[in-house]
Formats: C-alpha cells, sequence, structure tokens
C-alpha cells in the first residue's frame, strides 16, 4: 500500500515575523529570521519533487479542525485567545511562540492535516502517511501555547481517532530534540495513550522530560521519558529505541503510533547539540515500521515538528519517506558520510546508563 501525504501552501504562510532566532528585535538583538521559519519545510517538500519520490506519495487534502475539535483537548479560554489575537494582528501565545494574523486558521489547518493523515490510515487508504504541517504542535498544553506551537496537532488527532473511528490504544514516539511535554500533559492521565519522548536532557522546556515523569492516576507508568546526553548520536538513539522504544511498545500494542517528527536532533541543528544522521532517522522509521506491522497492522503517522537547520531538514525528511515508501531515490545525503565520522558518533558508556535507566522504566507499562 501507498505512503500519503499532507501538505498545504498556506503552513509556509504562517508568520513568525523577524525574529533573531528566538529572541525578539530590540535596541540590543538585530531583527533576522525567526528559527521556525517556512525555509526547511518548503526546502523538504521541494527534495521530495526533485528525487521523484512525491510522485510516488498519495495526496492527502488537508482540512480545518473546527474549534470543536480541537476543544476535546485544548481549553476554550485558549482556542478565543489565539482566535482574537490573530484576528488583528498577531502576538504571542505565552513567550516566544510569536504569530501573525491568520495564523489561527493555519494552525486549524495544521491540526486538520494530522487528522486527514490519520483518517487516511485507520480507514485503509494509505498503509502510513507524513503530515509535513506548520506551525508544530508538541509543546502546546492544554490552556497555553508555548516552543512556537500553537496547538496539539498529534494531540487533537488522538482524540479525534478516539471520537470518529473508535480507537482506543494509540502510542506516541517524539524523536524531536526538544521534550513533547505538551503531548505528555495532555495524557498524563491516560492509561490508553502511552506517550514516550526521547530528547536532549533539559534542553527545552525547562527541568521537563525527567525520568520520574512518568504519568499519574490510572496514567501512571504510560508516560516515557528518555532524556539523552548531548552529544548523542545514531548509536546513542538506535540503542535507545532497541532497549526502550521498541519494548514499550510491544508491551503496551497500540492500535495506532503517531510520531511528532522533529529533525533537530541531527547533527547541524541550530537549536540542539545532537548527531544524528539521515540514516539514523531512517533506521529508526524501519524499527518503528516493523513494531507497526507486528502491533498494529502498519497503522503509523508521522506529524512535522521541529528541524532548524534548511540545508539538513531535508535530506532527514527524505530518508524517512524513503522508508515509509521502500522506494529509494537516486539522491545522496552530501553531510552523511561526514557526520559517520564523527567523534562518539557510537553509542558511548555515560549514554548506555542513560538509556539503562529508562529502560527500567518498561517494566510498569501495562
Amino acid at each position: 500500500m501507498a505512503t500519503g501525504f499532507v501538505f498545504h501552501e498556506l503552513y509556509m504562510w504562517h508568520n513568525t515575523w523577524n525574529w533573531a532566532q528566538v529572541f525578539a528585535p530590540s535596541l540590543t538583538v538585530q531583527p533576522g529570521e525567526h528559527a521556525e521559519n517556512p525555509e526547511t519545510k518548503r526546502r523538504f517538500r521541494n527534495l521530495l519533487e526533485v528525487s521523484g519520490l512525491l510522485d510516488s506519495l498519495v495526496t492527502i487534502k488537508a482540512r480545518h479542525a473546527s474549534e470543536d475539535e480541537i476543544a476535546r483537548v485544548h481549553s476554550r479560554e485558549h482556542i478565543a485567545r489565539i482566535k482574537a489575537m490573530s484576528a488583528e494582528n498577531g502576538g504571542d501565545a505565552s513567550s516566544l511562540t510569536p504569530f501573525g494574523r491568520g495564523s489561527f486558521e493555519i494552525a486549524q489547518l495544521a491540526a486538520g492535516g494530522t487528522m486527514a493523515a490519520c483518517d487516511a490510515v485507520i480507514e485503509g487508504r494509505v498503509q502510513n502517511a507524513y503530515a509535513l504541517v506548520r506551525p508544530p504542535g508538541h509543546h502546546a498544553t492544554a490552556d497555553v501555547g508555548m516552543g512556537f506551537c500553537l496547538f496539539g496537532n498529534v494531540a487533537i488527532a488522538i482524540a479525534h481517532a478516539r471520537a470518529t473511528h473508535g480507537i482506543g490504544r494509540i502510542a506516541t514516539v517524539d524523536w524531536d530534540v526538544h521534550h513533547g511535554n505538551g503531548t505528555q500533559s495532555i495524557f498524563y492521565s491516560d492509561p490508553s495513550t502511552l506517550t514516550i519522548s526521547l530528547h536532549q536532557d533539559n534542553l527545552f522546556p525547562d527541568a521537563s522530560g525527567s525520568l520520574g515523569e512518568t504519568g499519574e492516576g490510572p496514567g501512571k507508568g504510560f508516560n516515557l521519558n528518555i532524556p539523552l546526553p548531548p552529544g548523542s548520536g545514531d548509536g546513542a538513539y538506535l540503542a535507545a529505541f532497541e532497549q526502550v522504544v521498541i519494548p514499550a511498545l510491544h508491551r503496551f500494542r497500540p492500535e495506532l503510533i503517531i510520531v511528532p517528527s522533529g529533525f533537530d536532533a541531527s547533527g547541524v541543528d541550530p537549536l540542539g547539540r545532537m548527531m544524528v544522521t539521515s540514516e539514523g532517522y531512517r533506521a529508526m522509521t524501519k524499527l518503528l515500521m516493523t513494531a507497526a506491522d507486528d502491533l498494529c497492522g502498519g497503522r503509523l503517522v508521522l506529524s512535522h515538528e521541529g528541524g532548524y537547520s534548511p540545508v539538513y531538514v531535508p535530506y532527514c525528511g527524505l530518508a524517512v519517506m524513503e522508508e515509509l515508501t521502500g522506494i529509494r531515490t537516486a539522491v545522496e545525503d552530501p553531510w552523511c558520510p561526514h557526520m559517520a565520522k564523527w567523534g562518539q558518533q557510537s553509542l558511548q558508556p555515560h549514554q548506555q546508563e542513560a538509556i539503562s535507566a529508562a529502560a527500567r522504566l518498561v517494566q510498569a507499562i501495562a
């Protein structure tokens, strides 16, 4: 079966103003370009076209999530606040999350695009799907947008899959370099959602994503964080998958797997300090596809999150898409041979220690 693909030009029109990477311009901060800008996503989509792979993807039409659908996971007050600011000239969702006029409607389209990808997979129109959406979503909590995120795209899609299709157990595997705090908080008490986050230890948000955050009440044990030391590369990430992620998925036995897919753990990303290569992302995708085949009929959906290197995100994204489709194109990643030779790219003892600590939590998943 084919791979579905969600994209809409309006995703590129979400305005994050002329901030200097993550800071608002001032008399001491020269105006520049916000880190979360259209270029990385547009170049990702463009490389799919140049490689020829875009022709093999099944187009999934995005739609706007309704306010009622967003309200399954977000407060009405939060929705109304973002909508009101968007109708004027935009504003800041909380801190370091600027947006412009019309971004409310674009965020509805991002959530709806992720929902549409889930619909296509659940209904069997495609085997798996990638939603190349913007703005991202995994930092948005029920009441607050943060970390460049307005609404939780994956969280909204999970609620939609349950309400519309009756899907029960759903797992998320978040490989963005930053902790998926928003997804975690929304499902923290929910035993039917396994939330897994691999991230650089204590990068963003502050003091978030520790091993001790395992869920509460009936959701105890169903939130799994894997905080990895800075400098972790393919060796550490694949070890974390093999020793923690895949065993956790097998214990949980989900009916659907969704990946908040950020490429900011790559070796040249400006907002992270990890060393994952495009081949690392390819290998992680392969492991997830095998797990999905074993556990949930291959149902696998990826929704785009971070990744701030315009020169490298496209190659990481292409590797994932090649693995999802089973089609290798003629495009070679110019960075990969260099990154593969970097010091400590292989699994290091201190990284194994962190992974082993997370692996001990897997037994709590029922």
